[in-house]
């Protein structure tokens, strides 16, 4: 399946570069049309001029502009179509690399994984290969949080959920939507769209109580100027405009408004006329009665239509960008009160959409979160969509439980990836998983909170068959020390090892899936032993169920005395002298080490007796 999508992908891409060779071969013969017509009017026009017949150049004249205009008309149209089809081929090129992990090839997104998070930088949600790089397709700022918000607040509440699955199951099927709504939000530039400035600007207040007055007054002297410029030019007066000029000036610079009305204006306006653009096509797209995407689209349809009031906003501050252009600015305020008036506008744009934008941006950030999850489901096909476990649905009443077929981790790549059937029941389930070095123990951890947390966050899993119940995840797999707070590496560990267990103490939420990688490896071994027995014995009371790694073998024997843990593990084999890993999970207690077999494989100094 996932070779078929890829198959589909590079047929587009080959279809797309025909086109574009089309159009760049189009577009090279009308570069030379618009030579031609150029030179070809500038000599015949000349010449006519020149023997005397100033009709027939006027009319020459005439011509050769008229089509010359229409030849660069059509070639600017070519020329969109063209950019237009490259965006195109960029996107689909993107999945491709989405599809086969080319990091490279995958534009790095903005933002960053919040500090102290439970499970953001144990699972890798950020970082140059992580989940969101791989699955953020959003095209502004709130789009991007929104989905962020998904994977990082967990566990969603079942019917918020539900509706959120539901629309991402309806989007994975329409990749010309998804990808169209990319398209559009790009065609006028690259950066996402900023709804939270946009925002800021419509909220602040500009102008003052008496701007109507005002611009009355302006404009009146404005026409009064002109009026009285054209009778002393004609002589018919003296030169009384410069005393209403005289007054229109000093009006100006009292009432300007200089750099505030600039920083507002400034490059919003291309903002503003790609979100306009990007909701057009949600207003579009979102008219079949019934359908997930108009109940989410539900806050644009009815009334004005929101992209009509952006398209309007857009050119009042496209207007007042003017400012940027300083001597063209002072040319047209100078004949008309230009900034007044567009003042005025954009108090009214203010009042238009004021209240009515932070829900036209929350409707498209819910529409992106959601199409970025669809993509990613129809990207891998493979992937099944996990089910929550209800209450009368859990096995001899357990109120934790998660059941996994073929268990593995969207990150690695399929050709290497290794899957495992995994199941847990009951709060206070723990599987003490060991394991040599490099077996596999942090991977497969990874792999359990990673398919939890796409499958909370709505999308789908890299397994078979997913079912669990709604947990709060909780990991300590990569805990690095802090110069800055003055923590050590294991005081570290033990803040967070400290806060997953205060969080298994509560009995009035979700249980807590926890992911507890070398338990406290920061310390002597005499130490960790007595620490991960007390702490471990304790865990199982919790609220919690989960997986904890360790190099000692000696921990198994937990499984005496700790009713609901039981062992598994990982292993490797020797052949011709290397090591070999098959990153299967099996159950009982690891029955080999190798720690000095790699040693001895790098050439360090190993006793013979210590093999043994």
């Amino acid at each position: 399946m996932a070779r078929s999508r890829t198959a589909q992908l590079e047929t587009i891409v080959r279809r797309l570069d025909r086109r574009i060779a089309e159009g760049t071969k189009a577009s090279s013969t009308l570069t030379r049309w618009r030579l031609a017509v150029f030179l070809i009017g500038a000599v015949s026009t000349v010449a006519l001029y020149k023997a005397g017949w100033y009709h027939g150049g006027n009319l020459a004249l005439t011509a050769f502009v008229g089509v010359f205009i229409g030849i660069a008309a059509y070639h600017n149209r070519v020329e969109s179509r063209i950019h237009r089809l490259r965006l195109w081929k960029h996107i689909k090129l993107v999945h491709r690399a989405r599809m086969a992990l080319d990091w490279a090839a995958i534009p790095p997104r903005p933002g960053e994984g919040p500090a102290a998070h439970p499970y953001a930088a144990d699972l890798d949600l950020f970082g140059a290969h992580s989940l969101t790089r791989l699955i953020d397709t959003t095209v502004s700022d709130r789009g991007r949080e929104r989905l962020h918000a998904w994977l990082l607040t967990q566990p969603p509440a079942p019917a918020q959920w539900q509706s959120r699955q539901n629309l991402v199951k309806e989007l994975a099927p329409r990749p010309l939507f998804r990808d169209r709504l990319a398209l559009e939000a790009r065609l006028t530039g690259e950066q996402e769209i900023n709804g939270r400035r946009l925002a800021a600007v419509l909220e602040h207040p500009i102008g003052w109580p008496s701007l109507t007055t005002v611009l009355i007054i302006q404009s009146l002297l404005a026409l009064t100027t002109i009026s009285l410029a054209l009778a002393a030019l004609l002589d018919w007066l003296p030169g009384y405009w410069m005393f209403s000029f005289a007054a229109y000036a000093l009006i100006y610079f009292m009432t300007d408004q200089g750099e505030e009305l600039l920083e507002h204006a400034v490059g919003l306006h291309h903002e503003t006329e790609r979100l306009g653009t990007v909701l057009n096509h949600l207003e579009r797209q979102a008219t079949r009665r019934g359908s997930c995407l108009a109940s989410a689209c539900a806050a644009l349809m009815g009334g004005a239509s929101p992209s009509r009031h952006l398209k309007r906003a857009a050119r009042t501050l496209s207007a007042i960008s003017i400012k940027a252009h300083p001597l063209v600015h002072l040319a047209v305020n100078a004949l008309v009160p230009w900034d007044l008036w567009f003042t005025k506008r954009l108090q009214q744009v203010q009042q238009e959409i004021r209240h009515q934008l932070p829900r036209w941006l929350d409707c498209l950030a819910e529409v992106e979160a959601a199409s970025a999850l669809a993509t990613f489901a129809y990207l891998h096909p493979a992937y099944v969509w996990p089910a929550p476990l209800s209450a009368a649905s859990e096995h001899n009443g357990t109120t934790a439980a998660l059941r996994a077929a073929r268990l593995g981790h969207p990150l690695i790549p399929e050709q290497s990836r290794v899957t495992n059937d995994y199941a847990l029941n009951g709060a206070g389930a723990i599987t003490l998983v060991t394991g040599s070095n490099m077996s596999g123990k942090s991977t497969f951890l990874r792999t359990v909170g990673v398919n939890v947390c796409l499958a909370q966050a709505g999308a789908p899993v890299c397994a078979d068959r997913l079912e669990w119940t709604w947990s709060r995840l909780a990991c300590c797999i990569r805990i690095d020390d802090s110069l800055d707070a003055g923590l050590s590496f294991f005081y570290a560990e033990v803040k967070r090892l400290k806060t997953i267990l205060d969080a298994t103490r509560e009995r009035q939420t979700p249980p807590v899936l926890f992911l507890i990688d070398e338990i406290f490896k920061g310390t002597n071994n005499r130490e960790r032993l007595i620490g991960s027995r007390a702490y471990i014995a304790e865990l199982s009371k919790g609220n919690g169920f989960g997986l904890v790694s360790t190099h000692d073998l000696e921990l198994a024997d937990l499984e005496k005395v700790v009713p609901g843990l039981t062992n598994a593990h990982f292993q490797e084999t020797v052949s011709a002298g290397a090591l070999q890993f098959d990153y299967k999970l099996r159950s009982g207690p690891c029955p080999t080490t190798n720690a000095l077999r790699i040693m001895e494989l790098e050439g360090l100094p190993v006793q013979e007796n210590s093999r043994d």
